[in-house]
């Protein structure tokens, strides 16, 4: 596989319905909201999460025919507890070379990796922002009552309760650094299994907490100009909307605005080699010429 040798920007917009996309375990586990604008935050590391979780899982980065995750829980050999950095990088012989041939996560996200007798630190090529929703989102808080009895011999059911989100549709900016790919070995291969990975991953956020994530849109620019990248993609791009933000409930209710990223592109047309749209089939956008 050919090494990443251009910059690309790209833009990944996801929703979702009735869930918690980024509970903070130090507020209850509530959604992310900033509290002055009212918008939903994900962390980059939960995106990071969906997308090693589907190699994992999905596309046979388990550790398997010289394929894995860097980034995994696995049990200690006394059986006690998890491994830690050290031990986790012991299982590759203490040979940066191995794991960065190894695990796809460290390629694409860096990594520091505590050696025997000495540590690394690799920049990911792939950074990404936090997420935010293109609009202000409403908080629902939920109470229900548990499976079991409160306590053994006891007639009266646990309680539970739980925050959600009736509906977010959040978006992720983000840069694939090519001077940081020559560190990592980062391929052009590589960067798309990530994103068929988060792509397919976020439909495949089943669980109870996170049943309710729909990919929608994937934009990639790639540059022919060194060095150069347009920036902050993410404030580029608006919904054109009849309803008040927190009333929104589906992506039907809502077209995604591209007009002021289209302007950007065209703008500095001479340094983008290729911008391409994915979109999924519920989803609309305006402004979007390409």
């Amino acid at each position: 596989m050919s090494l990443v040798n251009q910059r690309e920007e790209f833009l990944f917009i996801y929703d979702v319905t009735n869930a918690n996309p980024n509970g903070n375990p130090l507020d209850e586990n509530k959604p992310r909201i900033d509290e002055e604008s009212g918008l939903n935050i994900v962390t980059d590391v939960r995106l990071k999460r969906t997308i090693r979780d589907y190699l994992f899982n999905y596309m046979g980065y388990n550790g398997g025919n010289g394929r894995d995750i860097f980034v995994r829980q696995i049990e200690s050999k006394s059986g006690k507890g998890l491994q830690d950095g050290k031990a986790r990088v012991g299982n590759f012989d203490n040979d940066k070379d191995a794991i960065l041939r190894t695990c796809i996560d460290v390629r694409l996200f860096g990594g520091v990796l505590p050696m025997k007798n000495d540590s690394f630190r690799f920049t990911g090529p792939v950074q990404l922002k936090m997420g935010r929703s293109l609009h202000r989102v409403a908080l629902n808080h939920i109470q229900g009552t548990g499976a079991f009895a409160s306590k053994e011999g006891k007639d009266q059911n646990t309680f539970r309760e739980e925050y959600i989100l009736p509906y977010s549709l959040i978006c992720f900016y983000g840069v694939v650094n090519e001077n940081a790919a020559k560190h990592t070995g980062l391929a052009w291969g590589d960067v798309e299994t990530m994103f068929e990975a988060m792509w397919e991953g976020t439909k495949n956020l089943i669980s109870r907490s996170k049943m309710g994530h729909m990919p929608r849109l994937l934009l990639r620019v790639r540059h022919r100009a060194a060095n150069f990248f347009i920036g902050d993609l993410d404030h580029r791009v608006s919904l054109d909307k009849d309803k008040q933000d927190e009333a929104l409930r589906k992506i039907d209710e809502v077209k995604i605005d591209l007009s002021k990223l289209q302007a950007a592109l065209d703008q500095h047309r001479d340094k983008v080699e290729s911008a391409s749209l994915k979109l999924d089939d519920r989803a609309g956008v305006v402004g979007w010429t390409r």
